[in-house]
């Protein structure tokens, strides 16, 4: 439910067209430092518009972990003044159990870099910038902001600082000549140096970004077409269908087919029987034999009567002595290998 792009109109405290944001998330794979590929987050920005007439513009591209941790990300600012472009550069990349930071900046024709190596063990609680964006999207499905939600980020130095975000409550406001609630979270960066640095965002019930307020900032973002929201799917509960017995004999198939199968079998049977009257005979006579003797061990009997028909069985008188030894012919090593 978080995966979608938006589009924001950038406008001045006067109401003018200044420019566009787009926001997106998608799912993609990532390949890690070890040629392993993986399902993450892919989050993308971009901005440009004019700001008192200068053109200035941000991008924002990276891939976050399911649990919004950065595995890669860049991002690129710039300002077109007249006399001295300003343009900056960020690289965040996850190396082993460091986080590498890769910052430059351009002023005029002057380039600075600098690399920053950051232990793992300083970016428990990192939030990214494109991990702020999906953020946002799961504080407006829930509705809430964790109590003294509060953790770490990067200021516009680069520097690690840590940023807060607090509930504002829900407002009313018109989008697309309709009257829309929404719900208010502001983010504010403290930076290590600098003044605080705050923006509000106006989130829709789905996640959708309906305004952006950079605090102290000239103009804002705001959408100019009504997204259609998006709602949660509730999963119905599994039917539960009350195990009844199968009562075959009332059901009119299967009774039909058991009638059809019995009289198959008396007929197949019959006409056996009728092809080899031997059979008949030789049960009669053992059963008339057994009911004579009425042995105790009836299977032993079994085995003295039918034995001497066996073909590879030599002959053994009939009723054998009372120390009853195995019915069983003993295996001629001979026939392993038949």
């Amino acid at each position: 439910m978080l995966l979608f792009s938006e589009t924001l109109a950038m406008v001045s405290d006067t109401g003018e067209p200044q420019g566009e944001l787009t926001i997106e998330v998608q799912r993609r794979q990532n390949k890690d430092e070890f040629g392993v590929m993986s399902h993450c987050l892919f989050v993308q920005a971009f901005s440009r518009g004019f700001m008192d007439k200068i053109l200035c513009g941000n991008s924002l591209l990276g891939y976050l972990s399911w649990k919004l941790h950065v595995m890669e990300q860049h991002s690129q600012e710039f300002i077109k003044f007249r006399v001295l472009p300003m343009e900056r550069k960020m690289t965040l990349v996850k190396q082993d159990d460091q986080l590498t930071m890769t910052r430059s900046v351009k002023e005029g024709e002057e380039v600075k870099t600098e690399v920053t190596f950051i232990p793992g063990s300083s970016t428990m609680g990192f939030i990214s910038e494109a991990a702020n964006l999906v953020l946002l999207r799961v504080m407006a499905w829930r509705q809430t902001v964790p109590s003294n939600a509060r953790f770490l980020a990067l200021d516009t130095e680069g520097k690690l600082c840590y940023s807060t975000y607090q509930g504002l409550g829900f407002q009313k406001i018109q989008v697309d000549r309709q009257q829309v609630e929404v719900f208010i979270v502001e983010q504010t960066v403290h930076s290590v140096k600098g003044i605080p640095n705050s923006c509000q965002f106006y989130l829709l019930s789905d996640g959708h970004l309906a305004k952006r307020i950079q605090v102290g900032s000239p103009g804002y973002c705001l959408v100019t077409q009504m997204p259609i929201l998006r709602e949660k799917d509730e999963i119905e509960p599994r039917p539960v269908f009350e195990k009844k017995p199968l009562v075959w004999e009332e059901d009119m198939e299967l009774y039909s087919r058991f009638v059809d199968r019995k009289e198959e079998l008396r007929l197949s049977h019959s006409s056996y029987l009728r092809q080899h009257p031997e059979a008949q005979a030789l049960i009669s006579d053992f059963l008339l034999f057994l009911l004579l003797r009425q042995p105790e061990d009836v299977v032993t009997f079994a085995a003295e009567y039918f034995g001497p028909f066996a073909k590879r069985h030599p002959p053994t008188p009939a009723l054998r002595s009372s120390h009853r030894p195995s019915p069983f012919r003993s295996l001629d090593p001979r026939d392993l290998f038949h």
